[in-house]
């Protein structure tokens, strides 16, 4: 719709519409202002309590801003006029989850689900809760039971269930084959749909994928990649995430694609040229990221240590637009980069003080031994090493 018709739909407008029209106006177009539209959904918000679509793009725009905060502030706004309504318990719970609050998270997510078992969003987000509390077998067993309710899910939403559950499966160290069905099975299958959003699968695909290369677990993690390359390589998907972006790259580089890989990351340096001063300031980062996962697909380990800096963490860097556990994976890559370039007094410290928040994570605890072996401390190597096989032996399934 163009503008001239947009004003003249404006003048027969009722408020409420109005309302919506001055939200989406400054979120498109060359005046496009966060800010700005962000105010206008606390405004239409104050008016218009029970609009929970405008709520969910709200929090959507905190979402790629990286403000959990905020994002909780809009749902806090309208909780009183919606206390009947399941959707908004899993819209609470997921601000609070990424601020850190699991126990607030939880109670939220089982709200919602007290009204609809079948709330998919309250689903997910208590698997978040599950997943970082590294309740590993309780997330699984509960997400699979829910599955059946996914039918109707988006192809994001559907795949990225099912990627939390093979994450899940693969932090516990279960059969690498469990982690292998779920992906196949449940993940790469979507893209058989004729309705399918192939961004939407690839976001969720490529995200294990770096994870279980990551662990080392090479070969499956490329022969794979190879099955979709040559649709990663199109540029028609590219710039639809940040996040689904920066997994591009690393699948290009790793794979040798590095032309496409190369032109990936100057398209990245383009469009961020393009963004106004202060958005060009914090996305700065996202092209620093960019650049490290570029030169990590390559195996340029002490490149990357360099890019990155000594005080990397990629819970900096949710301006690409990722939870808590979808960037995560950047902190693994980090270790291993650390373990790697012979920065171990670093990956000591920085595993340590991970493992103080997620200590029931073996592959943290392996990475720890591994630093440690290499830093010559054999005793506790061999202590961080039986913690890992007692985690695992715990979990097995």
């Amino acid at each position: 719709m163009c503008m001239c018709l947009l004003i003249c739909f404006q003048g027969n407008a009722t408020e409420y519409e109005r309302a919506v029209f001055g939200t989406l106006s400054a979120m498109v177009g060359e005046q496009r202002k966060e800010e700005v539209a962000l105010q206008r959904h606390f405004e239409l918000l104050k008016n218009f309590p029970r609009d929970i679509l405008s709520l969910k793009r709200a929090q959507h725009l905190c979402f790629y801003l990286g403000n959990p905060d905020l994002s909780l502030k809009f749902v806090e706004q309208v909780l009183p006029e919606n206390q009947d309504q399941n959707y908004i318990y899993g819209m609470l719970a997921f601000p609070l989850l990424e601020l850190g609050k699991m126990d607030e998270a939880e109670r939220a997510a089982r709200k919602g689900l007290a009204i609809n078992k079948n709330d998919v969003w309250s689903q997910h987000n208590l698997c978040h809760v599950f997943q970082q509390e590294c309740r590993f077998r309780e997330a699984t067993e509960f997400m699979e039971s829910c599955s059946p309710s996914w039918i109707a899910c988006t192809s994001f939403l559907l795949t990225h269930n099912w990627w939390h559950v093979a994450v899940c499966y693969l932090e516990a160290e279960s059969p690498l084959q469990k982690v292998l069905d779920v992906y196949d099975q449940n993940i790469m299958k979507e893209l058989e749909k004729s309705d399918c959003e192939a961004a939407e699968v690839y976001l969720n695909a490529l995200g294990l994928l770096l994870r279980l290369y990551v662990r080392g677990h090479v070969h499956p993690a490329k022969e794979r990649l190879t099955t979709f390359l040559d649709a990663l390589k199109d540029e028609s998907i590219w710039h639809v995430e940040w996040l689904l972006d920066l997994l591009i790259l690393w699948a290009l580089s790793i794979t040798g694609e590095l032309k496409s890989a190369q032109n990936m990351l100057e398209s990245l340096k383009s469009r961020v040229s393009s963004m106004d001063k202060d958005r060009q300031q914090v996305m700065q980062k996202a092209l620093q990221l960019a650049e490290a996962v570029y030169q990590f697909g390559n195996e340029e380990h002490k490149t990357v240590f360099d890019t990155l800096g000594p005080d990397f963490d990629a819970l900096g860097y949710k301006m690409i637009g990722a939870s808590d556990e979808q960037v995560d994976v950047f902190n693994e890559v980090w270790y291993v980069v650390l373990i790697s370039a012979g920065e171990t007094s670093k990956a000591i410290d920085v595993l340590g003080k991970q493992i103080r928040k997620r200590d029931g994570a073996p592959f943290l605890w392996r990475l720890l031994a591994k630093a440690y072996s290499l830093d010559g401390r054999g005793a506790d190597a061999s202590v961080a090493s039986e913690k890992a096989d007692a985690l695992q032996a715990a979990y097995s399934y």
